[in-house]
């Protein structure tokens, strides 16, 4: 790992808020294509994952996501169930972003999309119980929408679309279908 990336990676814990944003720029971008140091920071992402922060978890569960690509030891696999938590996290904001992030997790290989695609279809079956949990069944429509722009998956779209189906509120079933409406096309910028 180069020192930079290294100085921007200390800086994620730096009280300095400014510093810790730009620090998550930078390293967002730079884990945007496969790096050949995940496994350097993957234990510690870990046990960010815990951290008392929950501006801290939030930050762990993106840049592990992004970084599910320099994954060639299939470790995510592994630590999936820990993503998957956070995804649920007792601060809605940290959840969703969580959630949001899922589809990197998916796209880094078949395995993986299969776990990640059975974890949202229960979530989306059994969050009505949970706080705003249309926000929820929005957030995995997305995911699934993100993926299959990625992968171009048919399978995906069918699966989104099942789960849309399973909607009995016509308001957000209308919503939800929206996401697929502004579907991009092969070429059009992806």
């Amino acid at each position: 790992m180069d020192s930079l990336t290294r100085k921007h990676l200390e800086n994620l814990q730096s009280p300095d808020a400014k510093s810790r944003n730009e620090s998550f720029v930078y390293i967002m971008e730079v884990t945007e294509k496969p790096v050949d140091w995940a496994y350097e920071v993957w234990e510690d992402l870990l046990s960010q994952l815990k951290h008392r922060d929950n501006h801290q978890r939030a930050v762990a569960a993106k840049i592990l996501a992004n970084l599910a690509k320099s994954d060639p030891e299939k470790r995510m696999i592994r630590d999936l169930n820990e993503m998957i938590i956070v995804t649920k996290d007792e601060r809605f904001a940290t959840a969703r972003q969580s959630l949001q992030s899922l589809w990197k997790v998916a796209a880094a290989g078949k395995e993986l999309q299969n776990k990640v695609i059975d974890n949202l279809i229960d979530r989306f079956m059994n969050c009505t119980t949970e706080k705003k949990h249309s926000l929820i069944r929005y957030d995995i429509i997305q995911v699934l929408k993100n993926l299959y722009e990625h992968t171009l998956e048919e399978n995906v779209k069918l699966q989104a679309l099942q789960l849309i189906g399973m909607e009995e509120d016509t308001k957000y079933k209308k919503k939800y279908l929206t996401l697929w409406r502004s579907l991009k096309k092969p070429g059009n910028g992806r």
